[in-house]
């Protein structure tokens, strides 16, 4: 075979084998657990996200959820020194600190430094839940314990994923993996609409069966905290708290009256619409919000 031959095919060979190459999927970058303590979980392609700098605010800070937040603070500890302890949903009225919760007793248990070592945090989206078997099993031979982590998780109609859920958190032949447990916040006590459990009581054939079916996800959480909303008192209690970390420099009732009026202008009080007004006030004042 002639040499110009030759070098033409294996130009082309050369060109097939690139393009090849360039429709396989990407390789998924190594995950370094030792990097940092929170990640996200990527289910595509499937690598967790190390996130040097986490959006979260002293447990200190976190004011009128005195009850829930001790419970859920002895729970992750009992976890985090290797004893029993359970999944838990957080559940209730919107912007009450659920989310803000996890994070902060996150990082409160990993300043006290308990013996097994960093307690890792990983979110997972909610619309990655199918994917959390695949999670489960890159994590239980890791030489740590992990919170797993779904900020506002519920179900819609038509919404089968909360199967594989159920399953990873308690059923299966292997189950929750002793390394792991599972937080999640939610607004809905259930997770799933009440519509859509009405809806299986008037139309299946058995109804007490078929919203067992649907309401028993919520059984698979040995904790239930409830956030509801906060009474005038714990809202200035929480504007309070932030304006004095914060340093920030107003009369006391300037401050109260300014975080009423706030509040009436937005119809509700909680622990975000007071750290909204704070933001609006460190702004006026030409002050960063930073530690």
């Amino acid at each position: 075979m002639p040499q110009e031959t030759i070098a033409a095919l294996s130009e082309k060979l050369d060109r097939l084998i690139d393009a090849v190459s360039r429709l396989a999927p990407p390789q998924a970058p190594k995950t370094d657990l030792t990097a940092v303590d929170c990640f996200v979980w990527q289910a595509d392609p499937g690598y967790l996200e190390p996130i040097a700098r986490v959006n979260r605010v002293d447990i200190g800070l976190i004011r009128g959820v005195d009850r829930v937040r001790d419970i859920l603070f002895d729970n992750t500890e009992r976890f985090a020194s290797g004893f029993a302890a359970n999944n838990v949903l957080l559940w209730g009225a919107r912007g009450m600190g659920k989310s803000s919760l996890v994070k902060a007793v996150h990082a409160a248990i990993n300043a006290a430094g308990k013996p097994g070592g960093p307690l890792k945090l990983i979110e997972i989206h909610r619309e990655d839940i199918d994917t959390l078997p695949k999670l489960m099993a890159m994590l239980k031979a890791a030489p740590y314990r992990f919170i797993l982590f779904c900020d506002d998780l519920s179900f819609d109609h038509d919404d089968t994923s909360y199967k594989s859920l159920k399953a990873a958190l308690e059923g299966g032949v292997e189950g929750r993996p002793g390394n792991v447990i599972f937080y999640a916040t939610s607004n809905r006590r259930h997770l799933l609409p009440r519509d859509m459990i009405d809806n299986e009581r008037s139309t299946a054939i058995n109804p007490s069966e078929a919203v067992e079916e649907k309401v028993s996800l919520s059984d698979r959480f040995g904790l239930w905290l409830g956030f509801h909303k906060c009474s005038q008192d714990d809202y200035l209690d929480m504007v309070n708290g932030y304006a004095n970390h914060f340093g920030l420099d107003i009369d006391t009732d300037t401050l109260r009256a300014e975080a009423l009026e706030w509040a009436t202008t937005r119809g509700s009080r909680s622990g975000r619409v007071a750290w909204q007004f704070t933001q609006d006030l460190a702004g006026r004042l030409g002050r960063p919000l930073a530690d």
